[in-house]
């Protein structure tokens, strides 16, 4: 079987079968029976015309459960108009499908397992997976998810800015499970940025390549993590660094900027330097200013004292450091690197194991600890 184009044709199928009047719920119910059908017929019957056949399928199975319903007799009307069997239409509702996954009613730990199911074609065991919950709680929430979104029609306008919220929250999951949630986000993001005239689309794609060219480089063989500065940059994926490049500079060139343009053009310089040193600090600042601009966000300030820290000094870094909540996410690592930068280890080394305590995950507090570790044991010599 051909999971790939399964999980292309889904949103296709469900899009059409919510423009035929079936509600979303429903629907999707119904495109899930056609998947596993699919799954058990095509290898010895392959059809000529896959999607028709699903579509026709799951209308069939829609037909079935409605007729089935006694509170659904008022639909029999519908029901009954039942197309002539047919090549698929060519419209395309994916677009339509990510602005109903991404409805603002929906939490956005909703809308994403809803944008993986529905536009994603994943199964329900797979999403779980790689959120590490259980299954029955994540069906839990793709129901409930259902349920909001069953009224909403395919008339109205989306929310592009949501959506693409979306998809950098399923993009930032990164892999777990037998699903590799970064690479998903950037199948469902390509599909997206082709289907709309939009920069930040295509921003969101730049920055999600620039940052996946760099994925085998950020674990040593042993799993622990290795910082940007550390990585070996002739294992980065040069092929996704110039594509990412190419798809920010057509973006950057309508003049429409906004936050994951600037994000990506922070990842283009650093995939440019050909070394950790020689990375253009002074401009990563510039567009962290812009960053800053577009979304005042403490933790785009927190990266940005970073930032300057490796620009103008590690004392002016801590100075804007300083300005910021002492509470904020990372702001401890953040402190102990510059104070390390100032010549100041034990303070560091104080730092680096508090910070440490307050990792969000085992592979960042590993690392912490380790930093600690290893200039306790310079400052014991």
């Amino acid at each position: 079987m051909d999971d790939a184009l399964l999980r292309s044709l889904t949103p296709g199928v469900l899009g059409i079968l919510v423009r035929r009047g079936a509600d979303f719920a429903a629907a999707e119910d119904a495109v899930q029976d056609a998947l596993i059908e699919a799954v058990r017929v095509w290898p010895t019957d392959p059809p000529r015309d896959p999607k028709g056949w699903l579509v026709t399928v799951a209308w069939r199975r829609f037909l079935d459960t409605a007729r089935a319903d006694a509170a659904r007799r008022r639909r029999e009307d519908r029901i009954d108009e039942e197309p002539a069997p047919g090549p698929a239409p060519t419209v395309d509702d994916t677009l339509q499908l990510y602005f109903l996954c991404a409805h603002p009613s929906l939490t956005p730990a909703s809308a994403v397992a809803l944008t993986l199911r529905a536009v994603g074609g994943l199964t329900t065991r797979q999403i779980a997976q790689a959120y590490l919950v259980p299954e029955a709680t994540m069906a839990q929430r793709i129901s409930r998810a259902k349920r909001i979104v069953a009224g909403v029609r395919f008339d109205r306008p989306g929310d592009v800015a949501t959506v693409l919220r979306v998809l950098y929250l399923v993009f930032n999951e990164g892999y777990s499970g037998d699903v590799d949630l970064a690479a998903e986000a950037i199948r469902l993001t390509r599909q997206l940025a082709a289907a709309i005239d939009h920069p930040e689309a295509a921003g969101l794609l730049a920055l999600m390549l620039l940052h996946h060219a760099r994925r085998a480089a950020r674990t040593a063989p042993d799993g622990s993590l290795v910082p940007l500065a550390g990585q070996d940059r002739g294992r980065w994926d040069t092929a996704a660094i110039a594509e990412g490049i190419e798809i920010l500079q057509a973006a950057l060139a309508r003049d429409r900027l906004g936050e994951f343009q600037a994000q990506a053009a922070i990842a283009a310089l650093h995939a440019d330097a050909p070394t950790a040193e020689e990375t253009d600090w002074v401009q990563i600042v510039e567009w962290y200013d812009e960053l800053t601009r577009l979304t005042d966000s403490p933790v785009v300030r927190l990266n940005r004292a970073v930032a300057v820290g490796e620009a103008d000094g590690p004392r002016a870094g801590l100075a804007a450091l300083a300005t910021l909540d002492a509470s904020l996410p990372r702001h401890t690592a953040a402190a102990a690197y510059l104070h390390e930068r100032d010549g100041d280890p034990a303070t560091a080394a104080r730092l680096y194991a508090e910070a440490a305590h307050k990792a969000p995950n085992l592979a960042e507090r590993d690392h912490l600890t380790r930093q600690a570790a290893r200039l306790n044991t310079h400052l014991r010599r």
